[in-house]
């Protein structure tokens, strides 16, 4: 199992761009831009309820849920997450719960 979670972390990371690359190994989060709203997306470390808006202010608000099927490792969960909101951020919500808080 470890070995599958270093695999999905690796793989996570190619796909990152440098800043987000530097905020994840920083911060355990990184941040991207829907592309249906411009709005921005923090994606920590997690495998659920681990997506939050975030304002222009940097405050975080309605957080997301979504999470792809199967027994999936961390690394693996958040690629999906970063993928689906940068490429279908619409379609994506619709089927998301949203919460407020962590």
């Amino acid at each position: 199992m470890e070995e599958r979670r270093k695999k999905g972390v690796r793989l996570l990371r190619s796909w990152l761009t440098a800043q987000q690359r530097a905020q994840f190994d920083r911060d355990g989060y990184f941040e991207v831009v829907g592309c249906d709203t411009g709005t921005r997306y923090r994606i920590r470390r997690g495998t659920s309820a681990n997506i939050r808006e975030v304002d222009a202010s940097g405050r975080l608000g309605m957080g997301w849920c979504f999470v792809p099927a199967g027994e999936l490792v961390e690394g693996d969960v958040m690629l999906v997450q970063k993928i689906a909101l940068e490429t279908s951020e619409l379609e994506t919500l619709n089927i998301a719960k949203n919460f407020y808080g962590w």
